[in-house]
């Protein structure tokens, strides 16, 4: 992002949320969050929900591309699917709680890539800084900026992107090809 949207506070705040949220839902006690008056919180926003084990292993991420809802709802939702409904992952145990690291992601609005080619594409890319959506008719799938850590190569970046868009590996270079980016303040337990 190239301002500052949330404060560190209002972040921790979202974290903290998505667990008592994850943790509630299993009956777990968690101490009670104090209410948060932050417009920003109340305010539509779209957010993704990460989940790693304490070795750094993925076990759950599911969010919003785009805003539809006040922040703190779709930080609540994404938190729930992630932890229960992540069809990669069988649902998150109570036993399991203590041993996860929760991260919350805060999109911007993603915005198409003009491009000339792919070629083009490789260049515009920012690893590390954008988001990727890729869209081919009833395909689409995304990776947030946290994915080039492990997928540093733009190309093959794109092709786990397709992948998991459950195109071919190759998709990203076909003419018809839409691509959108976006960026995210991510806050994450234990940083910030």
């Amino acid at each position: 992002m190239t301002a500052q949207y949330l404060s560190i506070e209002e972040g921790q705040y979202l974290v903290r949320l998505a667990r008592a949220t994850i943790a509630e839902a299993l009956g777990a006690q968690m101490a009670t969050l104090p209410a948060i008056t932050s417009s920003n919180l109340q305010a539509p926003g779209a957010s993704f929900v990460t989940l790693h084990t304490r070795s750094g292993n993925l076990r759950g991420c599911i969010g919003s591309l785009t805003a539809s809802r006040p922040l703190i709802e779709d930080v609540r939702e994404n938190a729930l699917n992630a932890a229960f409904k992540d069809p990669r992952f069988p649902p998150l145990t109570q036993a399991e709680l203590s041993a996860i690291v929760v991260e919350v992601s805060v999109l911007t609005a993603p915005t198409a890539l003009d491009f000339d080619g792919p070629e083009d594409l490789l260049r515009k890319l920012r690893p590390g800084i954008d988001g990727v959506l890729i869209e081919r008719g009833w395909n689409r799938a995304t990776f947030l900026p946290q994915v080039w850590e492990s997928l540093p190569v733009p190309e093959e970046f794109l092709s786990s992107l397709c992948y998991k868009a459950r195109l071919p590996s190759n998709a990203w270079r076909w003419p018809d090809m839409k691509v959108s980016i976006y960026q995210v303040e991510k806050f994450e337990e234990g940083s910030n």
